[in-house]
């Protein structure tokens, strides 16, 4: 007698609205149906009613993973586009600075600033980063054109458009955070939900402007060239009607920053971390040692409200008593609602913890990196700005410095009266202080990926010095790192 085996499938489903193919695939994993009965079945059935009952009311958010959207965001200044990929769960490109030319590309206004005298000087600074933007790019491509020549075996395209962007790696360091540029993303509607809910709760207005088209455009007939070259007449369906139809503003996300902040300035008072002279010496990189949980998530707590580095406001932590600590807990988590997440600072416990400061312009690509924690302190000009090795070998660097030092005290002066404008204002040449907190996995694979000589020289060189202080510390595990140093160089490999 024999026993006849199944027959394997395995399907390629033609993509179909995300709502209709997660509620599908929720129900293919509950049913004994086929997937094509599973999607008549769908199709016959309110999607409306099933998202309602099973991922609002009873909270099976992991259905939501199942349905997936891609969105473009065309227009959105540099700074929108660093929040729009603060979420871990993500996948997108964003426009390169390394390679366009962002010059005429336009900035961002902010709304509080039109039409008064602060506009006017927003703007004056603005124009200034791009005059000096486009006046070095023409002497740093013949500078770098003349010390690496075109090998024989290059194409002339090729290496034209190679030498362009080793230019725009040094001259997007006078782009401002207001830079316009365009983002291109796919997520699952679970992580569209929690986006939309993040940028609505923003203390930004063009964040929260943002989160409302965002919803909107959940909501209406999505763009279908693809479909309309091919021949598809007719409205396709929306993407995501009924998750952003729920999407609000999270009252825990919009105040608990704040809250910090305002406690921080009060507990650390008269502590000197407020003061860059008593910090010491600033390393690029630093290896924090091993601690106590609890002095973890306080330091880290404050850290993200602070400008101070790390190993400072540890020190200061490490001295309280534990009822000092508990209430920074306490402010963390006071507004926090009975279905809310807790903020990322909490995240806590992994084995490598660096505290990078950099350019902005580097750290964007650092940022890509989702597999471990970046606490991020808000963006500012206190800690100064890089000065990029090509411009100080091609006897450029008096007239970018110039720039920035003028840009920086411009900026000082617009903060008196719009610390928005400030904001924005702000170059991809000054530092960002960022916490990276990560396992071994992870710290191998950024110190080797970004130390290469495909790399920007900043972001190289952080990679780098993370090996080295893991080798100075753990010599067993660094020394099996197989990171470049940024001494070694290849201009003309991509």
């Amino acid at each position: 007698m024999s026993i006849d085996q199944p027959t394997r499938r395995v399907i390629a489903l033609a993509p179909m609205p995300p709502e209709k193919s997660a509620y599908a695939l929720a129900r293919y994993s509950r049913s004994p149906d086929t997937i094509e009965d599973s999607l008549r079945w769908v199709h016959g059935h309110s999607s409306e009613k099933f998202w309602d009952q099973f991922y609002f009311d009873y909270g099976h958010a992991s259905i939501a993973d199942l349905g997936h959207v891609i969105i473009c965001f065309e227009d959105i200044s540099e700074l929108a586009a660093i929040r729009l990929e603060d979420e871990p769960l993500w996948d997108g490109q964003a426009k390169s600075s390394r390679y366009q030319n962002f010059a005429s590309g336009g900035w961002y206004v902010p709304d509080s600033i039109r039409g008064s005298e602060t506009e006017g000087t927003y703007h004056g600074i603005l124009r200034s980063l791009a005059e000096i933007y486009r006046l070095l790019h023409q002497p740093l491509t013949q500078f770098i054109s003349e010390r690496e020549p075109r090998p024989e075996s290059m194409k002339q395209a090729d290496y034209q458009r190679t030498i362009a962007a080793r230019a725009f790696d040094v001259t997007r360091y006078l782009l401002p955070l207001a830079a316009k540029t365009n983002v291109g993303q796919v997520v699952s509607i679970r992580t569209l939900e929690k986006q939309i809910t993040r940028l609505l709760s923003s203390q930004l207005p063009e964040l929260r402007s943002i989160g409302d088209e965002l919803k909107d455009a959940c909501q209406r007939s999505p763009v279908n060239v693809w479909g309309e070259l091919s021949g598809q007449t007719g409205a396709q369906e929306p993407l995501a009607p009924t998750l952003a139809r729920h999407a609000k503003a999270n009252d825990y996300q919009a105040s608990v920053y704040l809250d910090l902040a305002r406690y921080a300035k009060e507990a650390l008072q008269g502590t000197g971390l407020d003061q860059p002279a008593t910090w010491g010496a600033q390393e690029p990189v630093e290896l924090i040692e091993s601690h106590d949980p609890l002095d973890e998530i306080v330091t880290t707590l404050l850290y993200r409200v602070s400008h101070a580095p790390y190993r400072n406001i540890l020190a200061v932590v490490r001295s309280w008593t534990e009822k000092q600590k508990q209430e920074t807990i306490d402010v963390a988590m006071s507004a926090r609602g009975p279905y809310d997440e807790l903020i990322k600072e909490f995240r806590s416990g992994y084995a490598f913890t660096f505290d990078v400061l950099m350019d902005i312009g580097g750290w964007r690509d650092m940022h890509r990196h989702r597999r471990c924690q970046q606490i991020q302190q808000n963006f500012t000009t206190l800690h100064g700005y890089e000065v990029p090795p090509p411009l100080v070998q091609a006897g450029l660097d008096h007239e970018y410095r110039q720039a920035m030092d003028a840009v920086r005290s411009d900026i000082e002066q617009l903060k008196k009266t719009s610390a928005e404008g400030s904001l924005y204002a702000t170059p991809f040449g000054f530092k960002v202080r960022c916490l990276f907190k990560m396992d071994y996995a992870e710290a191998e694979y950024i110190a080797k990926l970004r130390s290469g000589v495909k790399g920007h020289w900043s972001y190289r060189t952080i990679a780098w010095l993370m090996k080295q202080k893991i080798a100075a510390r753990y010599p067993a595990l660094g020394d099996r790192i197989q990171a470049t140093s940024p001494d070694i160089e290849d201009t003309l490999t991509r």
